[in-house]
């Protein structure tokens, strides 16, 4: 912005300015192009997979063709945990998926995914587009020289499928549990033993038990994956991801050697992703949950003493990476956003709810 800004205030100064301005402008790609897509996602994974390609096809679309997005599912080009670093190196020059896969890279990247204990879904677009954290994606996004967007969201993530019931706290310790982002951390404090696996591999890894439990999504996404068919325990309310979102990021050196409108529909594409997706699981998963109890599966809760176990156990994560500036500066306005969000929509869409199902039934 600061280039820009030279060259339009040089271009007040005459014929010899407006001729420096013309060499110095900005240089965009001529032509049509190709833009490999890479995903955390393997090929065909329920939701997750679908908004990786709508995002690559309304691109594509949007722009007549000018650009392509060629999306490329976990292990076609690169692994599903490989993909931030392939972005930024220049391997691929975009990547759709969850950024707390990420927080290896600065733990900050949570907060545009999921933390524990963190924003439902609406309290997360409300940050995102209207309370700053929009612009706390791209400053952090600079650092690695990435431009980042929401582009997906699954809503409330489910506790998990487990094999034996969660009676307590202790339940977890040696508890060898999927979980990734700063929940995985959670988890890990109270005893479990904490595996990241990509999506494509939590069936087998829960069948063959290298792994005692595990969280996906939600119903829809956990029954086409099939869980439902190694355990019949389910916890439908977790701690961890109570409103999931997902990124699409470009290599900003891609991204600014792109048209001003090409980089507009990519943000536009984004968040018309990001609805759109949201939309998706929200309708899936009440008729999933109902096949799976018809099917014989247990939906439970975990008891007060574990949520109560979670909440130590998430601030303590928490607690460990305030001295990170950057994370500290993400966390108070997330938590900020939360909080003003949640004092409305608790007593207006909280109690409408509540009122319209005891009404109705």
């Amino acid at each position: 912005m600061d280039r820009r800004s030279f060259l339009t205030k040089a271009a007040l100064g005459g014929a010899t300015a407006a001729a420096a301005t013309t060499l110095a402008a900005p240089m965009y790609a001529q032509g049509n192009r190709t833009l490999t897509l890479v995903t955390t996602w393997g090929r065909g994974l329920a939701g997750v997979h679908d908004s990786a390609q709508r995002c690559a096809d309304m691109i594509t679309a949007l722009t007549d063709g000018q650009l392509t997005v060629d999306l490329k599912a976990a292990g076609e080009l690169v692994g599903a945990f490989e993909v931030f670093d392939a972005v930024t190196s220049g391997q691929a020059d975009m990547y759709h998926g969850a950024d707390y896969y990420f927080v290896g890279q600065h733990p900050a990247y949570a907060f545009f995914t999921a933390v524990p204990f963190g924003m439902t879904a609406q309290e997360l677009a409300n940050w995102y587009y209207h309370n700053g954290g929009m612009e706390l994606h791209d400053e952090l996004g600079q650092i690695f020289g990435i431009k980042s967007f929401l582009a997906g969201n699954t809503g409330a993530q489910g506790g998990g499928w487990f094999r034996k019931e969660i009676t307590g706290p202790e339940d977890f310790q040696g508890l060898k549990f999927r979980m990734p982002g700063l929940g995985g951390l959670a988890l890990g404090k109270m005893g479990a033993s904490v595996q990241n696996i990509p999506g494509s591999e939590v069936y087998q890894a829960l069948s063959s038990g290298a792994i005692d439990a595990t969280e996906w999504i939600g119903p829809w996404a956990d029954e086409k994956l099939g869980l439902q068919e190694i355990t019949k325990i389910y916890y439908p309310a977790g701690f961890h991801e109570p409103g999931a979102g997902l990124s699409l990021a470009t290599n900003r050196d891609v991204f600014e050697s792109l048209t001003p409108v090409q980089q507009k529909i990519i943000e536009i594409v984004s968040g018309e992703g990001h609805q759109w997706n949201l939309a998706q699981f929200l309708t899936q998963n009440g008729a999933a949950l109902s096949r799976l109890q018809a099917a014989g599966v247990r939906t439970m809760e975990f008891p007060d003493t574990v949520w109560d176990a979670f909440g130590a156990a998430s601030q303590a994560v928490h607690d460990e990476n305030m001295g990170d500036e950057i994370y500290k500066k993400v966390y108070d306005s997330a938590m900020a956003s939360m909080k003003s969000s949640s004092s409305w929509l608790k007593i207006s869409d909280g109690t409408y709810t509540a009122q319209r199902d005891r009404v109705l039934g």
